[in-house]
């Protein structure tokens, strides 16, 4: 497919740099060619009968690959790449499965992932078991009576969904006081926008009737119009829950490393730790310099908050890793989410949220001026900027502050992104395409949400073009998809899918014309999401002279039914060159 002209042109002002990468990668074919003349080491393995996806289109389909100190040796036929062979080589047989490049995440909070790992799971089926809010509180009961919340003295559960719960409603102080008195307990929505605080809770967190909403939040009252009812919303949950859920260093190194497991059990070699705050940043500092990261991880600091100055002039902030980790960029949230009723939408929601008026539209998290200012700093310092828009009104204030900064800048390589796009309209692609600004959809929306979206929230009309990846692809845009995590669990397979098939948890086709092709829907989560992250000469394709990170899958999704995207299991994770993550009944033996 040819890239649009603003693409293209992002392209030239790297010409320089690509000429360099490749004028490497011919250097190394040749060298690998004479090796065996020369004396040069050999592949440390060498793996082959199975089906190897590269990803490259110049060569998308390879017999073997070779593997030596972290890099890809050689990668095409079984014949040339023995030629690297040497006498303590490993021959691994795939046993006909797939190995693919390791996928690489466009979108997440690998930090968050941790919490999420270790709180009470209250995701609906088919991730948990939470149908009604009974459930909920059976769950939390078991919860609180573990060593965790007896350890901590807090209860933590993530992932309720209003959505698919019984009553329709989020669970209530006093339902959560049910659960203890004695300790704080703390529901979190899926979205992750949206908390659920007990009367112990709120307390801790000094909130009361007196309580205002803060800028950008909104705390849900009883029927007297004053009593809180547990339910916080977008800044004023984000508040509460940072003074009632933070944990001691080394558990939160702990969380950090948790984190990295459950994506590596998932196939993602490289992560993202989006809107990162201090104590995050600063814990993988720790952990990349004592040797303990497991994946990249790329951290997009909150560019609001006072620390992010510091931290953008650190030896951390750079294109290249320190012990797996750096810093990428910044991030901007403006709005909150869909499913919540907190995204900020140029037209009402479908039904408004209780309490509100017919023409609700949800609402920003900063003002049109705030936008402007924190997208000028981030063009100023040429920072790479990722910005949280959820709403169309959202990513029009996007929009309308990045045309303002690309006037007043040079046109450098910025690749400017817009995170969940999930409601952009036409003719917003349109100003994106000519801006710069590369979407990254959460597509896995059309699955969790999608029901919800378009009897709900959305419409049935809006709902068919929530995520329209398909749009963004007929105008030769590059794009990512993400999980968002842990909104999501970490699942590329899920994102699959959602994104090829859009098929709601009822089964209703959701956008019959935004699916996306196997081929491509691959793309997005391994050589596109490196390219968003300006990492496509070491990663996201199986290419001589990029690092071996790859995923070893029980079948080949360009192969199986579309239907069966979600069915496929990761076997084995692989960071440069070394096992990050094994399945237990892996069947994939090395001689």
């Amino acid at each position: 497919m040819k890239l649009h002209r603003s693409f293209e042109c992002i392209f030239t002002n790297t010409t320089t740099k690509y000429f360099v990468f490749y004028i490497k990668r011919i250097i190394f074919t040749v060298f690998l060619s004479l090796s065996p003349c020369l004396g040069a080491e050999f592949a440390d393995q060498i793996y082959i009968n199975g089906d190897i996806v590269t990803m490259n289109d110049a060569q998308p389909q390879a017999e073997a690959l070779a593997v030596r100190a972290g890099n890809i040796l050689a990668i095409g036929s079984k014949s040339e790449v023995m030629k690297t062979r040497g006498a303590a080589t490993q021959l691994v047989d795939l046993k006909h499965k797939t190995l693919l490049p390791g996928f690489v995440d466009a979108h997440g909070h690998v930090s968050l992932t941790g919490l999420q790992a270790v709180s009470a799971n209250l995701l609906a089926p088919p991730d948990g078991e939470v149908k009604s809010i009974a459930d909920l509180q059976q769950i939390l009961r078991v919860y609180a009576a573990g060593e965790i919340a007896k350890s901590h003295k807090v209860v933590i559960g993530f992932g309720y969904d209003d959505a698919q719960l019984k009553e329709q409603r989020a669970p209530s102080r006093q339902e959560l006081d049910a659960v203890s008195t004695q300790l704080p307990v703390l529901a979190m929505h899926q979205s992750g926008h949206i908390g659920v605080l007990n009367s112990k809770a709120l307390a801790m967190a000094g909130i009361n009737a007196d309580s205002p909403d803060p800028v950008g939040g909104h705390i849900q009252r009883e029927s007297d119009g004053k009593t809180p009812n547990g339910v916080l919303e977008e800044t004023a949950w984000f508040a509460a829950g940072m003074k009632l859920v933070q944990p001691r260093p080394e558990d939160y190194a702990a969380m950090l490393i948790a984190g990295q497991k459950l994506y590596a059990k998932f196939g993602f070699t490289t992560g993202q730790d989006g809107r990162s705050d201090e104590n995050s940043n600063r814990t993988w500092m720790a952990l990349a310099q004592s040797g303990k990261m497991l994946l990249d991880v790329v951290s997009y600091p909150d560019i609001t908050q006072s620390f992010t100055a510091d931290i953008m002039t650190s030896t951390w902030y750079q294109r290249y890793y320190q012990g797996h980790f750096r810093i990428g960029g910044v991030k901007l949230s403006l709005d909150g989410s869909p499913q919540g009723k907190t995204a900020y939408m140029t037209h009402p929601y479908h039904h408004p949220p209780s309490g509100k008026s017919a023409d609700y539209r949800g609402y920003p998290a900063l003002s049109d001026e705030e936008v402007v200012s924190y997208v000028d700093i981030a063009y100023a310092n040429n920072w790479q900027l990722l910005v949280h828009t959820n709403g169309d009104a959202a990513s029009d204030q996007m929009i309308n502050a990045v045309r303002q900064s690309w006037k007043k800048y040079a046109k450098e390589d910025r690749r400017t992104v817009m995170i969940h796009a999930q409601t952009v309209r036409e003719d917003q692609l349109d100003a994106m395409l000519e801006l710069a600004i590369v979407p990254s959809f959460f597509g896995m929306h059309t699955y969790y949400w999608g029901d919800w979206h378009r009897d709900e929230t959305l419409g049935p009309v809006r709902a068919e073009r929530i995520s329209p990846a398909m749009s963004a692809l007929r105008r030769g845009m590059l794009f990512t998809q993400h999980h968002d995590a842990p909104v999501a669990f970490p699942d590329p397979f899920a994102i699959l899918d959602a994104v090829v098939n859009r098929r709601t948890r009822s089964h209703d086709i959701l956008g019959a014309d935004q699916r996306l092709p196997v081929a491509i829907a691959l793309k997005s989560l391994t050589l596109w999401a490196a390219w968003q992250h300006f990492e496509e000469e070491s990663k996201g394709s199986l290419e001589a002279g990029k690092f071996a990170d790859m995923v070893v899958l029980s079948a080949n999704p360009l192969k199986i039914k579309p239907q069966e995207l979600r069915n496929i299991s990761v076997l084995q994770t692989i960071k440069q060159g070394k096992t990050i993550y094994l399945k237990e009944e892996a069947n994939v033996r090395l001689n």
